[in-house]
C-alpha cells in the first residue's frame, strides 16, 4: 500500500508534470471506483490544474473548472493494490467502461505543446478486491475518509504524539495504523518505525515511558523524513522499488537485521503480515504466531 512517502511524492511529480495544463477528460472505466456524483466528472473538461496535494494517505488534484465555477479537487485513495501510472501518450478512444484490465480510472491532460500527444495517467489496482477510490469534491473534507484524519505523522510533535498515544488502549502497531489517530503511516513504515524505536509491535500505545515517546518521535520523524527524500524526485514508475531497498525489516523476514544481526521475524495475520527483530524489540523473545497461539507481549 502507498503511504505517506509515496503519496508525497507523487503528488511532488503531479506538481510538476500536470500543474499548468488543462483537463481534456475523465474517463471512469471501473464504474465502482467512483464514489461521487455531485460535482459530475464531465465539469473536469477544461479545468486548469493548479496543485497536487497529500491529505495522509489520499492524493489530491487540485484543478480550477470554469464548468463548475469553482475549484474542485479529484482525490484519490490508492488502498492496498492502487498505483497511479503516468502516460506520455494516451489513446483517443477511451478504455471499455467494466473492462477486466487493471485500470480503474484515467485522466486526460492537453498536450503541452502544439500538436503534441494527449499525456495524464492511469490509476490501477491489481487483484481481485477492488478497494481504489476516486472522489470529485469541491472541499477534500467532503471525503469521509479525510474528514477522520488524525494529525499529519510527518509534522505531528512529540507532544501532540504523546496525547494521542495515551488516549489509546490498542496495540502500539495498530494506533500507528490507525488513520483516525495519526495519518499516513502504513503497515510497511509502522514496522520501520518500531525497528528504529527499539519497540514492540505489541506493546500497549496508551502506556509508553517518556523516553520511549521520545524514541518513538524520533524514530518516526527520522524513518519518514528519510523516506520521504528518498522518493521525491523519482518517477511514479521506480517508487515501488525505491521504497522495497529502504526497508530494513519490513518484508525481510528470515534476512539478518542490520542493526544485530539477528535474524527478522513474522507475524501473519488473515490477509497481511508485519516483521520485528527480537534482539532490537523485544528483548531477544519471539512474538508467536497469532494464526498459532497466543501473542507473547
Amino acid at each position: 500500500m502507498p503511504e505517506l512517502p509515496e503519496v508525497e511524492a507523487l503528488a511532488t511529480f503531479l506538481r510538476e508534470r500536470a500543474v499548468g495544463r488543462s483537463v481534456v477528460r475523465a474517463d471512469a472505466v471501473a464504474i465502482s471506483a467512483v464514489k461521487t456524483f455531485d460535482p459530475p466528472l464531465h465539469t473536469l473538461a477544461g479545468a486548469y490544474v493548479v496543485d497536487a496535494e497529500r491529505h495522509g494517505k489520499f492524493l489530491a488534484l487540485v484543478v480550477a473548472s470554469e464548468a463548475a465555477g469553482e475549484m474542485l479537487h479529484l482525490v484519490t485513495h490508492l488502498s492496498r493494490a492502487g498505483w497511479l501510472h503516468w502516460r506520455e501518450s494516451l489513446p483517443a478512444a477511451p478504455p471499455r467502461p467494466g473492462g477486466k484490465g487493471p485500470i480503474a480510472f484515467r485522466l486526460h491532460l492537453a498536450p503541452e505543446f502544439p500538436e503534441g500527444p494527449t499525456s495524464g495517467f492511469d490509476l490501477t489496482e491489481a487483484g481481485t478486491q477492488k478497494r481504489l477510490a476516486v472522489y470529485l469534491v469541491r472541499d477534500p473534507l467532503d471525503v469521509p475518509g479525510i474528514a477522520r484524519l488524525g494529525p499529519d505523522a510527518l509534522t505531528v510533535t512529540r507532544d501532540e504524539l504523546a496525547t494521542l498515544l495515551a488516549a489509546q488502549r490498542a496495540q502500539l502497531k495498530r494506533a500507528l495504523t490507525d488513520q483516525t489517530v495519526l495519518a499516513g503511516v502504513g503497515n510497511a513504515y509502522s514496522d520501520e518505525i518500531l525497528h528504529t524505536a527499539r519497540l514492540s509491535p505489541f506493546k500497549n500505545a496508551g502506556k509508553l515511558t517518556d523516553d520511549e515517546l521520545t524514541r518513538l518521535h524520533d524514530a518516526m520523524g527520522h524513518v519518514l523524513t528519510d523516506a520521504v527524500a528518498r522518493s521525491v524526485g523519482q518517477r511514479a514508475a521506480t517508487l515501488k522499488s525505491e521504497k522495497r531497498s529502504g526497508l530494513r525489516v519490513h518484508a525481510r523476514a528470515g534476512l539478518p537485521c542490520p542493526v544485530c544481526g539477528d535474524t527478522v521475524r513474522e507475524v501473519s495475520f488473515a490477509d497481511r503480515a508485519f516483521q520485528y527483530c527480537p534482539t532490537c524489540q523485544t528483548e531477544g523473545r519471539t512474538l508467536a504466531d497469532r494464526r498459532l497461539s497466543k501473542l507473547i507481549k
